[in-house]
């Protein structure tokens, strides 16, 4: 079985303690053993490597993922629509490479333009044919056909077939999905005044949220309105993403169930639409008209409340857009720590513990018996989380044990 020792690092654990000199040994595509300051663990055969006092960090979790959104920092594509089926497929792949190049280990997805792209991906990255994340794969809503997974013809009114959205949730579970996006509202980037625009009445919350428990599959959710949110909570979903006009009825109830639900606010498109899409014709003007501006400032407001009550707020999210590319995805890192008060440290945590407890999966922590994911970081990020947009300060990307990036010298 091969085994690596990292000796001489500063080891960022992902539980929020302060970086810690030490060791770590993988054996197999796990780790077997953590040392401590001066502590020396075993060699035993394993293959050595000095990290002259680099960061070794648990990998990186993406809690918003959307490998099919078709842009990338190597690619830019200027349309949301699907692609040809052969071409969409070949560029999610690409996007995963990108992913897991930047130290995302993990991608937790916030939904994908086709049904069946991400399970077949995810089973092509664990089989070790492609390089890519671990990933809980997902397809968007019934009926999604439309830029962003909205429908043609979406009518909050019209009265929903609940048989067949519960026969969409099985379907969806035996197609080898984990999770699935709804929009439980709608957006104001869609439409003027979307955000407080239902999708689903309580009745339909209710019946996707039986269907998939009795068909064991997680749900997650694009909820702006504050009813839309409470709708999601009362019906169990796992991930609801934005939250942005959560009220205090909606965050009570947000915080009575924290142990079992997750919140990503995805920040990163809104600002990137206010400050850095004006090349694709994101105007401010533009931007005031989608709710970019106003969404961050919501966004303020709202999840520096939610910190307070314990619960997970995790970064990442929206990347795939022509002006918010895969590859930028750790900036949500730098504006959790200058928009919502985050240190660096609980950024750090936020994408590594709790994306780990978001994914169910031994990642997230640097410590015994937990799945090899790592990384090697040339310069401290409990000092400073931008460094992390580099991917050039990543001197090593290991994945269950397996060299991504192999560090340069020994």
């Amino acid at each position: 079985m091969n085994a690596v020792l990292f000796t001489n690092v500063q080891i960022f654990d992902g539980s929020g303690r302060e970086r810690f000199p030490g060791e770590v040994l993988v054996r197999g595509d796990r780790i077997e053993a953590v040392g401590i300051g001066d502590e020396r663990l075993a060699q035993d055969g394993a293959e050595l490597f000095d990290g002259a006092g680099a960061t070794l960090m648990p990998g990186l979790v993406e809690s918003h993922g959307h490998l099919t959104w078709p842009s990338s920092v190597e690619r830019v594509v200027n349309s949301m629509k699907p692609l040809p089926i052969e071409q969409h497929v070949l560029v999610t792949a690409q996007n995963a490479r990108i992913t897991l190049d930047h130290g995302f280990t993990s991608v937790y997805s916030a939904g994908a333009l086709g049904e069946k792209i991400e399970p077949a991906l995810r089973d092509m990255i664990d089989g070790g044919h492609v390089p890519g994340p671990r990933l809980r794969a997902s397809a968007l809503e019934k009926g999604a056909e439309g830029v962003l997974g909205v429908p043609p013809g979406h009518d909050p009114i019209h009265e929903r077939d609940i048989p067949g959205l519960r026969a969409y949730v099985k379907r969806m579970k035996d197609q080898g999905c984990d999770t699935i996006k709804f929009l439980m509202s709608s957006d104001e980037g869609f439409a003027p005044g979307g955000a407080q625009t239902l999708m689903y009445s309580e009745e339909e919350a209710q019946a996707i949220g039986e269907a998939a428990r009795e068909n064991g599959i997680w749900l997650a959710c694009h909820a702006q309105a504050a009813e839309a949110v409470k709708r999601a909570l009362r019906a169990g979903f796992r991930a609801i993403f934005h939250c942005t006009y959560a009220d205090e009825e909606a965050l009570d109830l947000f915080e009575d169930r924290k142990s079992s639900t997750f919140m990503a606010p995805a920040p990163g498109l809104l600002y990137a639409r206010c400050h850095e899409a004006e090349e694709f014709g994101v105007t401010r003007a533009v931007a005031e008209r989608m709710g970019a501006f106003s969404g961050l400032e919501l966004m303020q407001r709202v999840i520096p409340d939610m910190r307070k009550r314990g619960i997970r707020v995790l970064p990442g999210g929206d990347y795939g857009f022509p002006y918010n590319p895969h590859g930028r995805n750790a900036r949500d890192l730098q504006l959790f720590v200058d928009l919502f008060g985050f240190s660096p440290a609980e950024a750090l945590v936020a994408a590594t513990r709790h994306g780990g407890e978001l994914m169910a999966m031994d990642v997230g922590e640097v410590r015994k018996g937990m799945l090899a994911d790592l990384l090697l970081v040339s310069k401290d990020p409990t000092a400073d989380v931008r460094v992390l947009q580099d991917k050039d300060n990543i001197a090593m990307i290991m994945k269950g044990g397996r060299f991504h990036k192999r560090p340069m010298v020994h």
